[in-house]
């Protein structure tokens, strides 16, 4: 089946007629929001109708920075949202990250919808996606444009929300001031909020609020799980996807609010700054860079402030009190290479059992059991397995199983196989952590790369699966491969993404249940990186 035959398939008839109809109509597209008149664009070919940097929040600076996002203020007269809004305020963190604003601010709360009808009438279902970038960077990057997945029926949103220092710092003033007695975690009240805006004026871009589906990417897969176990979103959203990273295990742990709280004001202290006060007197660029000095230093954390996490993701899952919603998730067959755990060493027996005996001491011969290490290709495989396992896999997987566990809702489980092509002399990095973004959002052509034709199966593949989740709660459809639901009445069953895709009952069960058993993977955790 080539791509023009599957979105015939996948688009409805009435769908069909209104883009038909906003392709006739020229010029801009005037939509009414709750706090004023917005006028976008259309994509080259009048299918899509865009809008960018929409305020969704008041802008975050003076005495609003380090509260809970606001509503925006009205305007008068008609906004023009044709461009993107400034990113949040970040340094070069990562070097595939590309964004298409003018600069990073401080006043940055917006969103952009791609929508192919301005229809109120026709409901379509919302795809409201949460960026990566360790909550530390992130926009408006190519790969996530949202125009592919509108045509294929659906309105997408994606949306900035506050990061670093000016989206987690913690400070016990904070919460003296907080009628909720939280601080910190204003990044993720900015994404509540922001779902709230899509609560309130989707419709008059075409979609249905009582249909939207969350979706991110590694920090924005935190996120996402973060939402659903928080009361602040519930309601706000119909079904969730995540993509490598859930706020599980204990790489990337969630702090207790006073921990959080004490390094913030330790931070603060070393500047010499030791009121409220003079902390949002600060520059905007002085505080980032004082905040991002160390490399160490860049990632600031969500925290248990008892708001908008009451208390740790285990917990919350464990009771049943998170959003029972459909989950489609998963991760990437090599999220990170073996020299995430060895370093510089070579990938030998020797070195390897020397890693993990200097890493686990007494516990080295356990590890061993469920990451063997016969051969020197052994080696390399398991110190592959364990540093992707320790970085993004295994909470993703504790995520996925909770919810299928406490929840009464179909979870769908994959893992995104597709080895990337590279230019030649190009050792292959696989699968690895991002690599799928391009697929799921069908945009293979902003990276330049030697795409194959395998490659663009597989973007189509993904981008249906996505959207007929978005739907219908399951990604399965007409001409598609059978996805089946996970959980132990199906074997746990793990949809393998790749030019010929095929389910299988996973096969790692046991290592993942080992790391479950450890201590350590029992604390609260928190966001990854990109």
């Amino acid at each position: 089946m080539n791509r023009h035959s599957e979105k015939r398939i996948h688009l409805d008839v009435p769908l069909t007629l209104a883009i038909m109809l906003v392709a006739c109509v020229p010029g801009m597209a005037l939509v009414h929001t709750s706090t004023g008149d917005v006028e976008g664009t259309v994509s080259a070919d009048a299918r899509i109708q865009i809008f960018r940097g929409i305020p969704y929040a008041a802008p975050p600076v003076g005495t609003l920075r380090w509260k809970p996002p606001l509503p925006a203020p009205q305007w008068k007269g008609v906004l023009k949202a044709t461009q993107f809004g400034p990113r949040c305020m970040q340094v070069h963190l990562y070097d595939d990250m590309f964004f298409r604003d003018n600069g990073p601010s401080e006043d940055c709360l917006t969103l952009n919808v791609w929508t192919p009808t301005l229809s109120s009438g026709t409901r379509l279902p919302v795809m409201f996606w949460v960026h990566g970038g360790g909550d530390a960077g992130g926009s408006s990057e190519p790969r996530q444009d949202g125009e592919k997945l509108a045509e294929k029926g659906v309105v997408v949103v994606s949306c900035n929300y506050r990061l670093g220092v000016f989206g987690f710092l913690a400070l016990p003033d904070l919460a003296k001031e907080s009628e909720h007695h939280a601080s910190g975690n204003y990044g993720l009240l900015d994404q509540v909020a922001a779902l709230q805006w899509v609560r309130e004026n989707i419709a008059a871009f075409g979609g249905d609020p009582g249909n939207v589906t969350i979706f991110g990417e590694s920090a924005g897969a935190f996120s996402v799980s973060g939402l659903m176990a928080s009361p602040l979103a519930q309601g706000l959203f119909e079904r969730a996807i995540g993509e490598s990273g859930a706020m599980f295990g204990d790489m990337y742990s969630l702090l207790p609010l006073v921990q959080s709280e004490e390094r913030g004001q330790k931070f603060a202290d070393s500047l010499g700054r030791h009121t409220l006060k003079q902390m949002r007197a600060m520059p905007a660029d002085e505080l980032l860079q004082a905040a991002t000095k160390q490399p160490e230093d860049r990632f600031w954390r969500p925290n248990i402030d008892g708001y908008f996490l009451t208390e740790d993701t285990r917990s919350i899952y464990a009771s049943g009190k998170q959003s029972h919603v459909p989950l489609l998730a998963g991760w990437n067959a090599d999220e990170v290479g073996y020299d995430a755990l060895l370093e510089k060493e070579e990938p030998t027996v020797q070195n390897y059992t020397a890693r993990l005996h200097a890493l686990f001491q007494g516990g080295a011969e356990s590890y061993l059991k469920y990451y063997p290490a016969g051969t020197n290709a052994d080696a390399k495989q398991s110190a592959h397995d364990l540093a992707s396992d320790q970085f993004i896999s295994y909470a993703t997987w504790k995520w996925i199983d909770m919810h299928a566990a406490t929840g009464d809702s179909p979870v769908f489980r994959y893992q995104f196989d597709d080895a990337l092509p590279q230019p030649a002399s190009v050792p292959s990095r696989g699968a690895y952590h991002s690599a799928e973004i391009e697929f799921v959002f069908d945009v293979l052509a902003s990276k330049n790369l030697p795409w194959r034709p395998g490659d663009q199966k597989v973007s189509d593949l993904m981008s249906a699966y996505w959207t007929n989740f978005a739907k219908r709660a399951d990604p399965n459809g007409p001409g598609l491969p059978t996805w089946p639901a996970y959980g132990r009445q199906t074997n746990y069953q793990v949809m393998h993404l790749c030019t010929n895709p095929y389910p299988r009952p996973e096969e790692h069960r046991a290592r993942y249940e080992f790391l479950d058993s450890l201590p350590h993977n029992h604390a609260a955790s928190g966001p990854g990186t990109n």
